[in-house]
């Protein structure tokens, strides 16, 4: 496997706990400190293993995890942290991750965790597991509002708009003043909105708070 840190009193730590601890399971077979030199090495000493520092000069940690990840013998990757900003859970994870090692386990821990991600089973700590739980119940009202934004501008402009204006609370012959329209082809708009989407009046209404349109003008 492969340690991978921009302090090289980290890289040099880590290879001691893996290489005293593991009673000859693990063996370091090279430590880089800067994400570019972590790819080129791995491409040509193929480790099982790879702990990845996060925060790195030039390219990150979640970028060289993207780049080993793609290598025709990919590498299993286990980020190398002491705090976990973020996001980086996430990004990690989307680079190809598959479990999060802190600087501060135990060796036990630490060991544990680079021979079962070999298994193919994620190591996630903790922290980890925290912070993505929290990152994609953060994200969950983001999601929402991109699919009802998404679903109000897939109707026809006329039918958005009438849409909208019932969410305000507005009656249909309010709507038909709105628009300069009659009362029943206000109506058919809004009906025919409410089909596409099915969806009753409230429910549009509620899809159009959900939306969170930025104000006109």
């Amino acid at each position: 496997m492969s340690v991978i840190d921009d302090d090289p009193m980290v890289c040099q730590a880590m290879s001691l706990i893996l290489t005293d601890y593991s009673n000859g399971r693990i063996r370091v077979v090279s430590t880089s400190t800067d994400g570019t030199g972590a790819v080129e090495r791995a491409a040509a000493e193929r480790p099982d293993v790879v702990l990845m520092d996060i925060a790195m000069p030039g390219m990150d940690g979640i970028e060289a995890t993207r780049r080993l990840r793609a290598l025709p013998h990919a590498p299993h990757v286990l980020m190398l942290t002491s705090l976990n900003p973020s996001n980086t859970v996430e990004r990690s994870v989307e680079a190809g991750a598959e479990g999060f090692v802190s600087k501060t386990d135990a060796p036990g821990d630490i060991i544990r965790r680079v021979l079962n991600v070999c298994e193919g089973a994620p190591q996630f700590n903790t922290a980890s597991q925290r912070q993505l739980i929290g990152d994609l119940h953060a994200q969950r009202p983001v999601a929402r509002r991109d699919e009802a934004r998404r679903l109000l501008d897939a109707l026809p402009a006329r039918e958005r708009e009438t849409v909208l204006l019932a969410a305000e609370g507005l009656s249909n012959a309010e709507i038909a003043a709105r628009m300069f329209v009659s009362e029943r082809t206000a109506k058919a708009h809004l009906s025919s909105a409410a089909d596409k989407l099915s969806m009753n009046r409230v429910q549009l209404a509620r899809l159009v708070e959900r939306a969170d349109l930025p104000p006109v003008g």
